[in-house]
């Protein structure tokens, strides 16, 4: 770590400096907004679910105009325009009592969530390069991780729906976690724009659009990836695995929130070992082994429906996200890294807006099918069509292997740099 925090550039230190504090606010509210709603607004169960799915529809929306917006005016201006509308939807919500205040607020949550996934990227690889850009995103992730995991316990603590000021002081408390990124940008990170523009050699075009960038290969099977890999991994946190724990397994909700801080710790302590031991090997080597131990980790979870109700349901709730966890350690550093090196420097906006929309696209989808086979009481086969995923990943990645350039797969890099923008 010590030799990482050495080679950053001070910018890139500044913006990993606060990640955790900045993502403790979305941990204060993310496992309590649909409470709210239903619990503490009053609002019946299946329009809370609907305003919910605003976020993510809203988001999958203006990921692509982002993703222009980021090439043409930087990452930094389109960060500060997300942010804004983050901490206003946030201060929004906090008060909202009718459910058409509240789909305002969730819209503007979800315009910073579609834009601000590709511009926070783009930035990043703007500031670090080579082999460190992918330490940047592994640490990156586990930071997020420990911000959402520590807000949540916090949230969970101090969260009453018996007293509705409780859920208005966490809404507040996540808008306001928005101005540190926001004074960043502002103040030490305000040189960092995040903008390139083409070089005039001709070498390559001055415009490109998403259409041709499609065309490449090495980018649709990233995309492909990259959407099953949400439907069958980020796609299930929220409904899938809960909802097999509760209905197969027959676990409590204590185990299931378990799980999950099972989850957080085993990223939190082992990406930076795991850093240590990929550095240098194939990415789209790294992404076959994910998909095996991705595997491994739902057979785990069809075990524990096998038996449920009791002490194996429980392990192997419990077992699945750790194993679960473990796959992620590899994903996140990988999936990022390999899309940025791919892009050229004034085309990084579209390359991250396309990875985000497919991410986007698997986290919608996958509910939507989790929810069908859990409640037709087609256990076996939800579990069925996660490993079946799994076994899609690794043949992607093969497939991915023979299209991507050898520096874009982790294993063209010389010795880690920085560039400023």
């Amino acid at each position: 770590m010590r030799a990482f925090w050495a080679a950053l550039p001070t910018e890139g230190r500044w913006l990993l400096s606060t990640v955790a504090v900045q993502t403790l606010g979305r941990g204060l509210t993310l496992p309590f907004t649909l409470i709210y709603l239903h619990e503490v607004r009053g609002f019946d169960l299946g329009l809370s679910g609907t305003l919910m799915a605003l976020i993510a529809i809203v988001g999958f929306l203006v990921t692509g105009p982002g993703g222009a917006l980021t090439d043409r005016y930087g990452a930094r201006a389109v960060l500060l325009f997300g942010i804004t509308m983050m901490v206003s939807g946030n201060l929004l919500l906090a008060f909202a009592t009718t459910p058409w205040v509240a789909a305002v607020a969730l819209v503007l949550v979800g315009i910073n969530f579609g834009i601000s996934f590709p511009a926070f990227n783009a930035l990043i690889a703007a500031v670090v390069t080579g082999e460190l850009r992918q330490q940047y995103f592994g640490i990156n992730f586990a930071l997020v991780n420990l911000g959402i995991g520590v807000g949540g316990i916090i949230g969970g603590l101090f969260a009453n729906v018996d007293e509705p000021s409780t859920f208005t002081a966490i809404f507040v408390g996540d808008a306001v976690t928005g101005l540190i990124p926001m004074a960043l940008l502002l103040g030490p990170l305000r040189h960092v724009h995040g903008r390139a523009v083409a070089p005039d050699d001709g070498s390559v075009p001055p415009t490109v659009g998403y259409l041709a960038i499609l065309r490449e290969p090495a980018v649709r099977w990233l995309a492909a990836l990259t959407f099953v890999g949400s439907f069958i991994g980020y796609g299930q946190h929220e409904a899938g695995v809960p909802g097999y724990a509760r209905v197969a397994a027959e676990v409590s909700t204590r185990t299931v929130g378990l799980a999950f801080a099972v989850n957080t710790a085993v990223i939190v302590l082992l990406q930076f070992a795991v850093l240590k031991r990929i550095s240098g090997r194939r990415r789209t080597r790294l992404l076959i082994v994910m998909a095996a131990i991705w595997g491994t980790s739902w057979l785990v979870l069809g075990i524990a429906g096998a038996f449920p109700g009791g002490t194996v349901a429980i392990a192997g709730v419990l077992a699945f996200m750790g194993v679960f966890a473990l796959g992620e350690t590899l994903l996140q550093p990988t999936v990022p890294a390999m899309n940025n090196d791919l892009a050229a420097d004034h085309t990084r906006g579209r390359y991250n807006a396309i990875s985000a929309a497919a991410f986007q696209g698997g986290a919608v989808a996958g509910p939507v099918a989790a929810g069908f086979l859990l409640d037709h009481d087609l256990g076996p086969a939800y579990i069925g069509l996660m490993v079946l995923g799994c076994l899609a990943i690794a043949g992607m990645a093969l497939v991915l292997e023979r299209h991507v350039p050898e520096h874009a797969n982790g294993r063209g890099h010389l010795t880690p740099a920085a560039s400023l923008p």
